[in-house]
């Protein structure tokens, strides 16, 4: 008898279980891509010393990355309709377990480059699927409880791998960085094999002659997040006018990216990114709140590190020790508010989160060079039980209100502008830093710090606080409306 592959098929084969069996082989796929996408920053120390590159060229190994996996977002719902849950996952989890082959035995930059890129692709890829998943297979009064505990898992990736990979690197060199994703790749291909259907979202039988991707679209996006994030760079990097010049490139060629999609919709045919989803209330103010929370949450993930090690002049296995039980309280978090989710407004918990997060950074300028350590681990502590708040209730006050027909697009899209704040976030506290330590008269580069330091480093996180407090306002508005205008 041949294995059950469609929805309606491993449905009725392995009964109540299944969509819990289905959302456990997503999570391991999406592990593999966070993990990838995190866990290489540990080894461009020594991958640089490799390839003798300087700090621009090195740069790229995370930016090829963060643009390829951003921009292949929003192909995701072309992907399934054509080909199905199976293939479309699958082919993902090929590509990235072959990009992390082809990384580890990479003899030139320009291979290792590649590798990532297709890494990137891959990543992007998988990661709107879990919430497409929770939102058609979860009866509403369990999106939460699935959301909570998917997050839980999806956390633990990124909070272990920096660990492991830190002891992989002094053991085995760089490129054991790279092959730290294949056993994760083999799991979930394993795991798609029984348990992803073959079939796309709703249940139906995937379409090879549906419409064509967009591709005008996919180029005019995918330029202009790389004329960004490298404006962004050269901003950080102090290069002026080449800075200025990307940045313009990059608001043109997003501004033509949002006119080919209207112009798309309004012809019939399928666009990258469906404008009309921004109609919903609670999606528009959804997405404002993901792209600052995640321009907060991937700025404070690359400033924490360096305030603590440069400002406070701890090492990094202090650092280590800092953030590890913050990390562990962010996995019990998500898995209590993913509980709370079910039964409690979604705007009110991402808003509760955002207020802690505000909070959280506000408060780390109270701390000063005698400050006691146990200060330090609350006020971490506080910021990740506000991730926790908002991880989980984001996707599902936004997904919510919108049509079965369009959960693919939203996730998508959510996904997008998330990713794209982030890689700003990123840069954007470089900035805000070196420029602040112009000001107060110091700089990264001596070897001692000061409260001047300290100073700096207090202001860049009240601008962290401050961006949350802004998404506080839209997360106000991810309510309902009584009558929800139609899509």
């Amino acid at each position: 008898m041949p294995h059950p592959a469609t929805l309606p098929e491993l449905q009725a084969h392995y009964g109540e279980r299944y969509r819990w069996l289905l959302l456990l082989s997503v999570m391991v796929g999406t592990m593999a891509s966070i993990m990838s996408s995190t866990i290489v920053n540990v080894a461009i120390p020594s991958m640089s010393q490799h390839f003798t590159l300087g700090q621009e060229r090195a740069q790229w190994v995370t930016s090829g990355f963060m643009v390829a996996m951003t921009v292949s977002m929003l192909t995701t719902p072309w992907l399934l309709s054509r080909y199905g849950y199976r293939r479309t996952y699958s082919a993902c989890m090929l590509l990235l377990m072959a990009g992390g082959v082809a990384g580890g035995f990479a003899n030139s930059f320009g291979l290792v480059l590649g590798a990532r890129v297709a890494e990137g692709l891959a990543a992007g890829v998988v990661q709107p699927i879990p919430a497409i998943i929770i939102m058609r297979a979860f009866a509403p009064h369990e999106q939460g409880r699935a959301s909570g505990l998917f997050g839980m898992g999806v956390v633990l990736a990124p909070a272990l791998g920096p660990s492991v990979g830190g002891v992989l690197v002094d053991l085995f060199g760089w490129r054991s960085i790279f092959f730290m994703v294949v056993p994760l790749c083999l799991a979930s291909l394993w795991l798609a094999y029984r348990y992803v259907p073959v079939t796309a979202p709703g249940g139906v039988a995937a379409r090879r002659d549906s419409a064509n991707l967009d591709w005008r679209g996919l180029v005019l996006g995918a330029i202009g997040t790389l004329c960004l994030l490298n404006g962004m760079v050269n901003l950080h990097g102090g290069h002026g006018l080449q800075a200025a010049l990307l940045l313009g490139s990059a608001a043109v060629f997003m501004l033509a990216f949002v006119g080919w999609q209207r112009r798309l919709a309004a012809s019939g045919g399928a666009p990258l990114m469906r404008l009309a989803l921004f109609a919903c209330r609670p999606f528009a103010m959804g997405s404002v709140v993901a792209f600052i929370y995640g321009t907060a949450l991937f700025g404070s993930t690359y400033l924490l590190p360096v305030y603590m090690q440069l400002g406070l002049s701890l090492s990094p296995s202090y650092v280590g020790t800092i953030l590890l039980p913050a990390g562990l309280v962010l996995a019990a978090t998500i898995a209590l508010v993913g509980r709370l989710a079910d039964k409690q407004p979604t705007w009110l918990l991402v808003s509760i989160g955002l207020g802690l997060l505000a909070a959280s950074f506000a408060l780390m300028s109270t701390i000063t060079l005698t400050s006691a350590l146990w200060l330090l681990v609350v006020w971490a502590t506080l910021g990740r039980i506000g991730l926790g708040f908002i991880l989980p209730s984001l996707n599902l006050g936004s997904l919510r209100p919108l049509h079965e027909s369009l959960l693919a697009q939203g996730s998508s899209a959510i996904n997008f502008l998330r990713m794209l704040g982030g890689a700003i976030g990123v840069s954007l506290c470089g900035i805000v830093l070196e420029w602040r330590l112009a000001v107060h008269g110091d700089s990264l580069a001596n070897p001692v710090s000061s409260p001047a330091r300290l100073t700096a480093f207090n202001e860049t996180f009240l601008m962290l606080a401050g961006l949350c407090a802004l998404a506080l306002l839209a997360a106000w508005r991810i309510r309902v409306p009584s009558a929800a205008p139609p899509l």
